[in-house]
């Protein structure tokens, strides 16, 4: 992967690899998920035991079989699954039909294959009279095994009991020193046991080792996760230019334009519509919102009915009431912003309590951030009216149907009703001429 992160962490349209494939190995309802690490295992295990795994680790990489020892399975018992972690593309339903195929083959041990028009490097999948008989290496097979189309995935299902009788008798044979978990269906076929192949789609076979791959399986995720927002309703203008992680959750008859990139727990309503270039993360957006180009919004809401932009941003903790108008070059921060309130352009609300129906005009900043470090709270009313060019010195309140006079710096709390103005007197002097330089007075 030429980086330094661990391969499995590597995020597959916004999800580490080995995050996608325990969601879908416990969404299949495994009573118990190990995982086996070795390089970068604090990295591994910051992700997998919040998800509850247990981890086991390879002291040295001595092959797939190996891997598999460590994870001792001599504990298990019933069926086990056994996974690559860099199969980012694997979904709960495939491993319910892996599961479901084996019980009603009746199989003691199944490798899960599919074919492929260009196997490359994959082993090759042997049968005599349809059954499986071996997996064949690339590197192994002879000019006609290798024009076999059908593929080893590294995917097992298999019975507890086989797997702990046959994984001792797994040797290195190899210049490497390593142990092949393939080996296994040799040994079963040896051992006379009830091996079976269960073909799968293509998709499950995608394994990660390269950048380009890891590129390719994004655009796998993204494409897929359009297809369903389509079958469902939503309005993409271009899917292939369109990117919704599968965690994002939206209503029929939005429209997401080209360059959209929705992110984790993002919510949005029906017939909403996001502009090019706008990007939420964990946004609660409601129905009928127009987002505008280049609009940002993270851990924040805006209600039915709103309109936000362009290039506008609601940072953390902000929730935007129905119906209100966030014009360009708006920033709010941790702001509460009443129904039907505005804010046309080019002004930054922080830590803020805005009223209903309340006008904010251009360039007025809440100053939040005083000099002993601390953030304090500005409170507007409902149906007041905020002049351009005001600030806000917080703490401080306005109360309701207050008009605050444009340029006015407001350090003490306005009455409702009144009119505060803070403003220097305008001098003018006519027939004035500027010296000209080096004149004197």
């Amino acid at each position: 992967m030429n980086t330094p992160l661990p391969k499995v962490v590597h995020p597959v349209a916004g999800r580490p690899m080995i995050e996608r494939v325990l969601k879908a190995v416990k969404g299949a309802g495994a009573r118990e998920v190990r995982v086996v690490v070795g390089f970068g295992e604090t990295l591994v295990r910051q992700i997998v035991e919040p998800m509850g795994a247990v981890c086991f680790k390879q002291e040295k990489q001595l092959g797939t079989a190996d891997a598999v020892r460590s994870a001792q399975p001599d504990s298990l018992d019933g069926d086990v699954v056994i996974l690559n972690g860099d199969h980012p593309l694997m979904e709960t339903a495939d491993i319910e039909k892996f599961r479901k195929e084996f019980r009603e083959s009746k199989a003691d041990i199944a490798v899960v294959t599919c074919e492929l028009e260009d196997p490359a490097s994959f082993g090759r999948v042997v049968r005599h009279g349809g059954k499986l008989r071996a997996i064949v290496e690339m590197k192994d097979a002879s000019h006609e095994t290798r024009k076999i189309k059908e593929i080893n995935t590294g995917i097992y299902v298999v019975k507890s009991r086989i797997l702990n009788s046959l994984l001792p008798e797994i040797e290195s044979r190899n210049a490497q020193g390593e142990f092949y978990l393939t080996d296994l269906i040799q040994l079963a076929v040896d051992g006379g046991f009830n091996v079976e192949g269960l073909k799968a789609d293509p998709r499950v076979a995608l394994g990660v080792n390269t950048q380009v791959e890891l590129a390719e399986a994004t655009r796998l995720a993204f494409a897929r996760k359009a297809a369903r927002l389509l079958e469902s309703g939503v309005m993409l203008l271009q899917p292939e230019a369109t990117f919704v992680e599968d965690t994002v959750e939206i209503e029929p008859a939005a429209i997401l334009y080209p360059g959209v990139f929705l992110r984790g727990a993002t919510k949005i309503g029906a017939f909403a519509v996001v502009e090019p270039g706008c990007v939420l993360t964990d946004a609660r957006v409601g129905a009928n919102v127009h987002l505008k180009a280049g609009c940002y919004i993270t851990d924040a809401s805006i209600g039915a009915g709103s309109d936000m932009g362009p290039y506008a941003q609601l940072r953390p903790g902000t929730e935007v009431a129905e119906n209100c108008h966030i014009g360009n070059f708006v920033e709010m921060k941790k702001a509460k912003f009443g129904r039907g309130a505005k804010a046309g352009h080019l002004s930054y609300l922080g830590d803020a309590e805005i009223g209903e129906n309340t006008n904010i005009g251009c360039g007025t900043i809440t100053c939040n951030y005083a000099a002993d470090r601390k953030k304090y709270v500005t409170k507007i009313g409902k149906d007041v009216f905020v002049g351009s060019d005001s600030q806000f010195v917080a703490p401080v309140s306005v109360g309701d149907g207050a008009v605050i006079g444009s340029g006015s710096t407001i350090t003490k709390d306005v009455p409702a009703g009144a009119l505060a103005v803070t403003r220097s007197p305008q001098i003018i002097k006519e027939n004035y001429k500027p010296r000209a330089p080096g004149e004197k007075k």
